[in-house]
């Protein structure tokens, strides 16, 4: 799958893309959102967890300290992952990821799953979102 990329100049954009992404993403397992703090990986999510009818974009919050939310939708049922505040394979461990990923119908969508070479390798599709400027931003869509 070539990479695909998209401007957003405001949040809301950002969600409408992802709204936009939601269906093209139903069959995935994993995917990594890749992208420096702030740069508007929760919001991208509230488009996605909407577009698939999971929770409405005021149900979407960061996952930073509770470290995984769920939103269960009627075809998908979308887990957000902030792997932000764990460093170790031990720590990792303790979310019970695999059990996650092996169930048909959720969706793992993983903050921060870059530092670990696992998820690089067994995610399906990878977002890079990129701040271009106080409210631009460019979100590269590529698969395996």
């Amino acid at each position: 799958m070539n990479p695909h990329e998209h401007i957003t100049h405001s949040a809301e954009e950002t969600m409408a893309l992802g709204r936009k992404l939601a269906p093209t993403l139903k069959a995935a397992r994993m995917v990594i959102l890749r992208g420096d703090l702030g740069t508007g990986k929760t919001t991208l999510v509230k488009g996605i967890a909407e577009g698939l009818h999971a929770a409405s974009q005021d149900d979407v919050t960061s996952p930073t300290f509770t470290l995984i939310h769920e939103y269960r939708g009627p075809e998908v049922n979308l887990f957000h992952v902030d792997l932000y505040r764990i460093d170790t394979l031990r720590e990792l461990d303790t979310l019970g990821l695999d059990e996650l990923f092996a169930e048909p119908g959720n969706l793992v969508l993983l903050e921060w799953g870059e530092k670990f070479p696992r998820f690089e390798k067994e995610r399906d599709v990878e977002i890079c979102l990129e701040r271009q400027g106080d409210q631009e931003r460019r979100i590269t869509v590529k698969g395996k």
